[in-house]
């Protein structure tokens, strides 16, 4: 899994699942995601496009559907370099991974959007 401290950039903790681990990194201004054994740099913008993607996957349809085909599905957001082929048991893990960093993320916005109004 993914280093704590990479080329002298501190790495916070967003989000962690069974299936892998989101982090911060202030320093570059992006986010990690530790899924599948393969730490990925990622934009805010590539991160939220890449949940956009997962989050379309019908998990039931890919069930439900006899085809060999729908077994897998080739996750590749735009603009980025990696791609994932994820089965349905993978998809559901990094649903939940992505889901729980993008509230964490979101709650942290909050928070530091309420503190400011308080000190000012």
């Amino acid at each position: 899994m993914i280093i704590r401290e990479q080329r002298s950039t501190i790495l916070e903790e967003v989000f962690r699942t069974d299936a892998g681990c989101v982090y911060q990194s202030d320093t570059e201004n992006c986010l990690y995601v530790d899924f599948g054994g393969r730490a990925i740099k990622y934009s805010l913008r590539c991160f939220l496009r890449l949940k956009v993607l997962v989050d379309r996957i019908n998990l039931p349809d890919m069930a439900i559907c006899p085809e060999r085909s729908s077994d897998i599905e080739i996750i590749s957001p735009c603009a980025c370099e990696h791609c994932y082929v994820l089965t349905l048991a993978e998809i559901a893990a990094m649903k939940d991974l992505l889901a729980g960093a993008k509230v964490m993320l979101d709650l942290n916005s909050i928070l530091k959007e309420r503190l400011y109004r308080l000190i000012k």
